[in-house]
């Protein structure tokens, strides 16, 4: 099961699509057969609960027409206008599909409320409604574990959800059973009572989905569980010192991750950038369910409220304050800026072939220190040369 999972997790876009199509499909023609029988039995059989289980089949052919149209245009790659790829189509259909269920399930139960006021002038139910009813339960529940083996494996929470239509369809069925039969031995309101039930159950489910995909819309982030496994696989990144903020947001059947980790604050640009490719694929590799992550590099905790290092002054600023304190030195081959600790540390790097004795090394550090009282952003200034013998 794990290696399938793997496979199918690792599948293209354009795979993903393929199948989706093809398991919709399936639920399209059952669903379609299943909303015909119901409906025209429903009519003719004088069964309310037959005819509001058709609409609810109806509705799941609704979600199934979504489905085809989202995973087809979610499969589309990513473009200038949509960056991140187009996978929360699949979110703005599951909100539809919650919105249209809930109003769907709100009419059914209305419709069943006012009925029941009048019960002793409903038809007969006759028994050709308890067979129809028989045969939906079954056909959705074979339905339904087809869909969910297909959702689990894709990881889509929009097949996930039309799967749990199916078993609430199925269930629901179940109920129209008992209704049917009680109606049939003569207690007709049960029939009545069976189609309100239901219309409660559909809209209890679209509001439901409706308020997983407002969530996902409003970057509702992952759970705890699965930020602390991703906490955890940053922080045992080589290089990585610590991890002080990381933040999650959905999108579709993936995530979207960026982090702010922090490094040595004395090693190079490129080494940074190194350590945060391999935070990154590090993260990818082990969480499958991640699109990208975006690491941020930070020399210190950046977080705190006297953080000020965009104030400071940049590289022209710090060179023009330095040039009257190296009188005596030549012109420096390097200049390294660390920016830490709301100061500016200096590391000079001298032309190789200068030479100067530790005495003078000495004298000219002790100088530059003396003057740096005036120069408020400068903290240190250290000088890297050969020493002559």
């Amino acid at each position: 099961m794990g290696h399938e999972h793997h496979h199918v997790a690792s599948a293209t876009p354009a795979d993903r699509a393929q199948e989706a199509q093809h398991a919709t499909w399936v639920s399209v023609a059952v669903n379609f057969v299943m909303t015909l029988l119901q409906l025209i039995v429903g009519y003719f059989a004088h069964s309310q609960s037959l005819i509001a289980h058709g609409l609810h089949s109806f509705s799941d052919l609704l979600s199934d027409f979504l489905v085809i149209y989202a995973t087809r245009q979610s499969a589309h790659p990513a473009d200038s206008a949509h960056p991140y790829g187009h996978a929360r189509i699949e979110t703005a259909a599951t909100l539809i599909l919650g919105l249209s269920l809930a109003t769907i399930g709100g009419g059914i139960l209305w419709e069943s409320g006012l009925r029941l006021q009048h019960i002793e002038a409903l038809p007969t139910v006759e028994l050709s409604a308890l067979w129809v009813a028989i045969a939906t339960v079954i056909s959705k529940e074979a339905l339904y574990r087809y869909l969910i083996g297909v959702g689990e494996r894709m990881r889509s929470q929009l097949m996930i959800a039309n799967a749990l239509h199916t078993r609430a369809d199925a269930a629901s069925a179940l109920v129209v059973v008992v209704g049917i039969g009680g109606a049939l031995m003569g207690w007709s309101f049960l029939d009545l009572l069976a189609a309100a039930l239901m219309g409660f159950m559909i809209l209890r489910m679209g509001l439901g989905l409706g308020w997983g995909a407002m969530k996902e819309l409003i970057d509702t982030g992952l759970d705890e569980i699965q930020v602390a496994a991703i906490n955890k696989t940053l922080q045992e990144t080589p290089g990585v010192l610590g991890l002080h903020e990381l933040r999650t947001r959905r999108m579709a059947h993936q995530a979207l991750v960026d982090a702010h980790v922090q490094v040595d604050s004395r090693i190079s640009v490129s080494e940074g950038h190194r350590i945060a490719e391999l935070a990154r694929s590090r993260v990818l590799r082990e969480h499958p369910e991640v699109l990208d992550v975006l690491v941020h590099i930070d020399p210190e905790d950046d977080l705190e409220p006297d953080f000020t290092a965009h104030r400071l002054p940049g590289r022209e600023a710090v060179l023009k304050e330095l040039q009257p304190l190296l009188e005596g030195l030549p012109v420096a081959d390097r200049v390294v800026l660390h920016y830490l600790n709301g100061g500016v540390e200096v590391e000079l790097f001298l032309d190789q072939a200068f030479f100067i004795t530790g005495e003078a090394l000495q004298l000219a550090q002790t100088s530059i220190m003396s003057r740096l009282g005036q120069h408020l952003a400068i903290r240190s200034v250290s000088i890297n040369c050969h020493i002559a013998p």
